[in-house]
């Protein structure tokens, strides 16, 4: 092993965007173990690519293996794909929130993490609400290199199909060239843009913790 080299954990590296940068980790030279935790196989065989499979919602009992040089966490749900508000909470507020304190735990110095565009702990409403809580948290914890990125409506090619979503892509497509200036970050954003901009930041300082969808994607030119 190339200890010049670096590793790096991925929560969520199922879902659109998780896979995009687990893609483009494998193939980026600087690293040398990709670690993927998930609660199924993901299929993925590549030399770097090492698999802990288990319950991401007690992700503490991950705490022995759960080490790597930069930690990215893609994990997300929907309204329509969970329903029930405390799971909700559970996945969206309670993982990414359990991944920030093991970084503190086992000397992590990089944690990236996905939020969303609107997040904001005194919203009335529920989902901008955990969102916006996730956050603060995550950032209570006092990770030296902690990037939250907060993107408006995610493009890419998903295995499931979700109609709403699908409406709201075509929808933000459409009308895409009429945000301008501060709209500008309720532009829509390929899952990719997101992935580059990721590990540019995981590499690279950045002045802001919290970045929105217009900067996110103005980052991922960057290389």
């Amino acid at each position: 092993m190339d200890r010049s080299k670096k590793s790096a954990i991925i929560l969520g590296a199922t879902g659109l965007t998780g896979k995009a940068l687990l893609n483009k980790l494998l193939e980026d030279q600087r690293y040398h173990t990709i670690k993927i935790f998930s609660r199924t196989p993901s299929q993925m065989q590549h030399p770097k690519s090492e698999e802990h499979i288990g319950d991401l919602l007690t992700l503490s009992k991950f705490t022995s293996s759960f080490n790597a040089d930069e930690v990215y966490c893609c994990i997300g749900t929907t309204k329509s794909k969970t329903p029930d508000k405390e799971m909700y909470r559970a996945i969206d507020y309670g993982i990414p929130a359990a991944a920030a304190r093991l970084c503190k735990e086992n000397s992590i110095p990089c944690l990236l993490v996905i939020s969303a565009l609107g997040a904001d702990a005194q919203s009335a409403i529920f989902y901008n609400k955990i969102k916006g809580e996730m956050e603060e948290e995550v950032l209570k914890q006092g990770v030296s290199h902690t990037y939250i990125l907060q993107p408006s409506i995610i493009q890419g090619q998903r295995d499931e199909r979700r109609l709403g979503e699908w409406i709201a892509k075509k929808l933000f497509s459409a009308i895409g060239i009429f945000l301008q200036g501060p709209l500008r970050k309720y532009r829509s954003i390929q899952a990719v843009s997101i992935a580059d901009a990721m590990i540019w930041l995981a590499n690279n300082k950045y002045a802001k913790n919290r970045i929105p969808s217009d900067e996110i994607a103005n980052i991922a030119a960057y290389d």
